[in-house]
């Protein structure tokens, strides 16, 4: 009687030679897919190794957290070349589509700049364009001098008024000539929702990327973002991915998306961090900033390798010592104000039951970015109340990290 088994052999070397054909299959499938994000890395870094001369710093902010002043305390240094939100043209061009999907394009924007590679820009402004064509252009202290504009000195504090009138017509290639005589590049940006997108930055070797991340209490944000809803609509349906609709947040939804993504910056940076990022990262709280300006400027600039000159001291002094909180028309601009003022303006200005709602969907950030909640109205108006805890409880301290936890 002939054994089954001899009649299964056929089957079991087919099944082996089917199984052979699909684990073949699988490693093509993989080594292509391996290789084609070897040559997409490969796209984006550099073959040279060597490290950037230039400095380069990140700003990382949102919407009315104070962020176009601190870019002035840089922008207005003689040796930084600074841009405030370029991927501004990103998002204006590609408004259809959610901060996330951008988050790539945004991304190599980014960096195109702090390699002084302009023509990133071929693809947002496909025109013969002069400076006057990119976004804010005239906050920079770098595009209003030489060798951007003859009108001024690398020394002069300059303003945007006069810069608008003197240097708009000058073409567009004086950008990325003046970005290469400078030894720090800038970037202030308000469209990073998550640190890990930088990641690519942060180990590419041509550059040599610090992250300054700037935050502020959501309370004291709600109340500057009401001065500025329209101006705010489309960026608000960007981050709700509203497909191209503007929106109006009167619900919170894109305060919460902010808070959430200041607390997973924080904790990616601060918690079990990966070892690049060692020296590289800083939290500067906007309240502490006003309060103590020539003290946190100074960490800033030591961590940015620059030096305060006194002509720099004299001009913070000024711009943090004016009159009164700031007119509505002045949302956007850098004007001599009383800084103390505008950061507790909130507590006078906003009702009590929407403090109430921003705490509700803001709780976690408030409290990680050491925020104290208020629990009543006569809470929130006694300004003789801090608010803002001593920083020393909330500070993340590098000596105590260990690359290999």
């Amino acid at each position: 009687m002939v054994s089954a088994s001899l009649f299964n052999c056929p089957v079991r070397m087919a099944r082996i030679r089917i199984s052979s054909t699909i684990i073949t299959l699988l490693v093509m499938v993989q080594t292509g897919f391996l290789l084609f994000m070897y040559a997409r890395y490969n796209s984006f870094t550099p073959h040279s190794e060597e490290k950037s001369s230039q400095v380069h710093i990140l700003i990382l902010s949102s919407w009315r957290s104070g962020s176009s002043f601190v870019g002035q305390l840089f922008s207005q240094h003689p040796s930084v070349f600074y841009l405030m939100e370029p991927a501004w043209h990103v998002w204006v061009t590609m408004y259809q589509n959610s901060a996330k999907v951008l988050h790539m394009a945004v991304r190599d924007l980014v960096r195109s700049v702090f390699l002084c590679d302009m023509s990133v820009f071929d693809a947002y402004m496909p025109w013969k364009r002069n400076l006057s064509d990119l976004f804010q252009w005239a906050v920079s202290r770098a595009l209003c001098s030489a060798p951007a504009c003859d009108s001024f000195q690398r020394t002069d504090i300059t303003s945007e008024m006069a810069c608008k009138t003197l240097c708009g017509r000058y073409p567009f290639s004086k950008v990325e000539e003046a970005c290469k005589t400078y030894s720090h590049v800038v970037i202030k940006e308000v469209r990073f929702f998550d640190l890990k997108v930088l990641y690519p930055l942060l180990t590419d070797p041509s550059l040599n990327l610090k992250i300054i991340h700037l935050v502020r209490d959501p309370r004291a944000v709600v109340k500057s973002r009401e001065q500025s809803v329209k101006a705010l609509a489309r960026d608000n349906g960007i981050v709700l991915s509203t497909n191209g609709t503007k929106v109006e947040d009167s619900k919170y939804k894109v305060m919460q998306e902010i808070c959430r993504s200041h607390v997973q910056i924080y904790e990616t940076a601060t918690l079990k961090p990966p070892s690049f990022l060692k020296d590289r990262y800083l939290m500067i709280r906007f309240e502490d900033l006003v309060r103590d300006p020539l003290s946190e400027i100074s960490e800033m600039y030591k961590f940015a390798d620059l030096s305060l000159t006194p002509t720099l001291k004299s001009w913070v002094y000024n711009i943090t010592h004016g009159q009164g909180p700031g007119k509505k028309k002045e949302a956007f601009k850098i004007t001599s104000r009383d800084a103390v003022n505008v950061s507790q303006a909130w507590r006078n200005v906003l009702s009590f039951q929407k403090i109430k709602k921003i705490q509700e969907v803001c709780k976690g950030a408030i409290s990680m970015l050491g925020y104290q909640l208020v629990d009543s109205e006569k809470e929130q108006r006694d300004l003789s109340l801090d608010l803002v805890l001593p920083r020393r409880q909330n500070q993340f301290s590098w000596s105590s990290f260990n690359p290999k936890n």
